[in-house]
């Protein structure tokens, strides 16, 4: 019986979800955002609005190619302790100043280089790998284990809303066309 309810104790003093998400709406905004926004411009405008540019059909898969290495090594940045974002406030402001990205792009798309379009895509690549990890790994600091691994379904939750989200406006950038 003692062991049972020393098991009722430890179940009662656990958070449920919804009090971990309204302690940590701003990490799981953070994360929509950044993934609403990287995937309403990768990969459909870079490879839709690409224009006609020296690599020819290859720029594409440059711009591509960009994003991806950019936010592969970005991922790595945060092991470095003194580059490691962990204020709230920070980071919550970090993902949403990139949405300055859009109007960069679209301007970018129609006066600017291929030079500006990469470094862009490298721009975006970086803060989103930066800004993933960063979050992912500052949410569940001072919780317990069972605890962290709900915070952590609620954050995967609300990146795969994102990537919906930013699947779906993607084609915002197809307004006009003529399609």
């Amino acid at each position: 019986m003692v062991f049972k309810d020393s098991e009722a104790n430890k179940q009662q003093n656990r958070l449920s979800t919804l009090q971990l998400f309204a302690q940590n709406a701003d990490f799981v905004a953070a994360l929509f955002l950044v993934y609403t926004l990287s995937l309403s411009i990768f990969p459909g405008f870079l490879a839709e609005d690409t224009g006609s540019h020296r690599l020819g059909s290859w720029y594409a898969i440059v711009l591509i190619a960009m994003f991806n290495v950019g936010d592969f090594l970005a991922r790595y940045i945060p092991l470095i302790e003194k580059l490691r974002l962990e204020s709230r406030r920070g980071l919550l402001l970090a993902a949403c100043s990139r949405f300055l990205l859009i109007p960069c792009f679209y301007f970018t798309a129609k006066f600017g280089t291929q030079g500006w379009m990469l470094f862009l895509c490298i721009v975006l690549g970086v803060s989103n790998g930066y800004l993933t990890v960063c979050i992912l790994v500052t949410a569940p600091k001072g919780y317990k284990g069972p605890e962290q691994n709900s915070l952590g379904n609620l954050l995967v939750l609300f990146l795969l809303f994102g990537i919906f989200a930013g699947a779906t406006l993607d084609w915002l950038w197809l307004i006009g066309k003529g399609w």
